[in-house]
């Protein structure tokens, strides 16, 4: 696998508890960090949002997303195949055209990771 190409994580729920349920074991830590390197250029941050911002049900056409930037079409697919390969998004080609949408329950399970429980505090 070269540097540049992202496995596919599991979908399983239980691979990442919460980040204060218990510390992360290696495959864990790897797993997450495959996920947060596809998040982690801004390019892509930008795609996941765009992707995202359509809704669960919602899929946006690479047509659409193109344009937002000033960059080829194929540096623009090749950091949506890097999103594919992290197990962020999924697409489908409808003739000239492939239409993203993001995976269900990813944004859930990594905003679960993320977030911890608030401690009750006593009233002054």
């Amino acid at each position: 696998m070269s540097k540049q190409e992202l496995e596919v994580i599991g979908q399983d729920a239980a691979c990442c508890p919460g980040l204060s349920a218990a510390p992360l074991d290696e495959v864990q830590a790897a797993d997450l960090a495959k996920v947060f390197k596809a998040l982690g250029d801004p390019v892509r941050l930008r795609l996941m949002s765009m992707i995202a911002s359509r809704g669960e049900a919602g899929e946006v056409c690479v047509c659409e997303l193109t344009p937002a930037f000033d960059l080829s079409q194929p540096t623009i697919s090749h950091h949506l195949k890097l999103l594919r390969q992290a197990g962020l998004i999924d697409c489908e080609r409808r003739g000239t055209w492939v239409y993203y949408w993001v995976l269900p329950g990813v944004l859930e399970r990594l905003a679960a990771f993320l977030t911890t429980p608030h401690p009750a505090r006593a009233s002054a």
